[in-house]
């Protein structure tokens, strides 16, 4: 398990308010899971290691939203549908904006707004990263179940070296954690680690 400095990115999905800023609309789902795992801290933790090691952070966001976005589709999901009648992420609000402790840099690579639970689906995610030498990729953020989940497994499709996170993401019940760590996350992610052991292998 290593992280050289080229060759490794880590992707910092959806870090808003509406996830994990008290108030946000979808804090208190996520809340119960967050505080029992350590997720803001552990957050902090990652994103403060991987920019001291030199690796690069691509910001990877949900579509925000907008009255009507899906008026006019055809198939929209109920994971799309739901997020559009919340208003989850809304253009303009401050739920839609970063939380304060995760604000990017200049050097972060900021990609597309992804419109379902991938990453990559119908963004320039990919392309991005081919073009900063990434082979390596480390998953941090939210759902662990949906986002992080959905973009890991098409990582792992497209060829990439997958790594997951266990504390510091968070998912709106124990249950979902646990599928998508112990159930799922072994059928594509190469490594599965905490916190603590991502950044000692970071520092070695």
């Amino acid at each position: 398990m290593s992280y050289p400095r080229e060759g490794t990115g880590l992707l910092l999905v959806d870090p808003y308010n509406d996830f994990l800023s008290e108030g946000g609309k979808l804090n208190g789902l996520a809340k119960p899971v967050a505080e029992a795992v350590g997720t803001l801290d552990n957050l902090r933790k990652v994103l403060a290691a991987v920019r001291k090691a030199g690796i690069q952070v691509f910001y990877v966001p949900h579509h925000r939203a907008r009255p009507n976005d899906f008026k006019t589709w055809k198939h929209p999901s109920p994971y799309q549908l739901g997020a559009s009648r919340a208003q989850v992420f809304a253009a303009g609000s401050w739920g839609g904006e970063w939380h304060a402790d995760f604000q990017p840099t200049e050097q972060d690579v900021m990609v597309q707004e992804h419109w379902g639970a991938s990453g990559f689906a119908n963004t320039d995610l990919d392309y991005q990263l081919k073009q900063h030498g990434v082979q390596r990729v480390i998953l941090v953020g939210m759902l662990a179940n949906t986002c992080i989940e959905s973009t890991g497994r098409f990582a792992a499709e497209l060829g990439y070296h997958v790594t997951l996170v266990t504390d510091a993401t968070a998912a709106f019940s124990p249950e979902a954690m646990r599928a998508a760590h112990e159930l799922n996350g072994p059928t594509y992610a190469h490594v599965i680690v905490t916190t603590d052991e991502l950044l000692a292998a970071i520092g070695s």
